[in-house]
């Protein structure tokens, strides 16, 4: 018989310190939905992506450089770092267009189906098995997604098509990350994935010929966009780090209605019934899959 598993008077707080970190996401995740689109009219998505990166970069660097951890920045996955930054780079400039077409709920309820993707292709790129569990969620999470769209001639345009795309991308994302982490330091991703991106949204923004500048009015939109994106990145890391994926989970479902919230009273968007029920559906099978995996371990 081995210890007995009865919770220690510490898990209770490490599950809330899981929590206020998630927290921290749910709101860093808010404020670049929002900044991102007060700034859209002004510059374009290449545009955000290249001075949201000039701005995570500096901040990757000033922070490794104070506490002294700038060593721990290698080149051992260069082919890596950047196909995981590719799948980022796409991803996160279709996110930035979508908020710009369609309502804030919508892009975070399409979103959410992220994860669903990675367990898909998880087996064709990290040979994870795909069990009979997986295949239900995905299938559960399909319905969400037809609940969330509604797919006809009226509901699919550029921006929900968008915002599935950009989840597709997440996805290739997180899977080159979690090929990364087998190696790599938090701080070593970040500095290539902000470096890269940097490069990227130069040379996208570059092709018209014309890079706009930030104004006096867009500088703290930028700013808060930079430093809410890598927060949402620390955050969830954080969370991971002390607390199981089960519980840090449902605390990252309150993304959708807090920016359900936010858009009816920011942009008057109304709230879409359907796209908190798809939601809920999508999240379900994200935690079907959850609960599974924990099971097996």
């Amino acid at each position: 018989m081995g210890v007995s598993a009865v919770p220690g008077p510490s898990e209770p707080v490490e599950v809330l310190k899981a929590a206020l970190w998630m927290l921290g996401a749910v709101a860093s995740f808010s404020i670049m939905a929002v900044a991102g689109r007060e700034v859209s009219f002004a510059l374009d998505t290449f545009e955000i992506m290249t001075y949201r990166s000039i701005v995570g970069l500096a901040i990757v660097l000033g922070v490794g450089a104070l506490t002294g951890r700038l060593g721990q920045i290698t080149r051992r996955s260069p082919g890596v770092h950047v196909v995981r930054n590719v799948c980022h780079f796409t991803g996160q400039n279709l996110w930035f267009y979508a908020i710009t077409l369609i309502p804030l709920a919508q892009v975070f309820a399409l979103e959410f189906t992220t994860p669903l993707w990675v367990l898909m292709l998880s087996p064709l790129i990290l040979g994870e098995r795909l069990t009979p569990v997986r295949v239900l969620a995905a299938l559960i999470g399909f319905v969400g997604i037809l609940i969330v769209a509604r797919p006809s001639v009226e509901t699919i345009n550029v921006g929900t098509l968008s915002a599935a795309a950009a989840a597709i991308g997440f996805a290739g994302s997180i899977i080159f990350t979690k090929k990364l982490t087998r190696t790599e330091t938090l701080i070593c991703i970040l500095a290539w994935m902000t470096a890269t991106q940097t490069l990227f949204g130069l040379v996208c923004a570059g092709l018209d010929g014309d890079i706009a500048l930030p104004s006096l009015a867009t500088a703290p939109f930028i700013v808060a966009i930079g430093f809410a994106g890598l927060m949402a990145h620390v955050c969830i890391t954080s969370a991971l780090a002390i607390a199981p994926a089960t519980l840090v989970s449902p605390v990252d479902f309150l993304r959708l209605p807090v920016i359900a919230v936010v858009g009816l009273l920011l942009y008057q968007e109304p709230i879409d019934i359907f796209v908190i029920l798809g939601a809920a559906v999508i999240f379900g099978a994200n935690y079907l899959n959850l609960w599974s995996q924990t099971r097996r371990s």
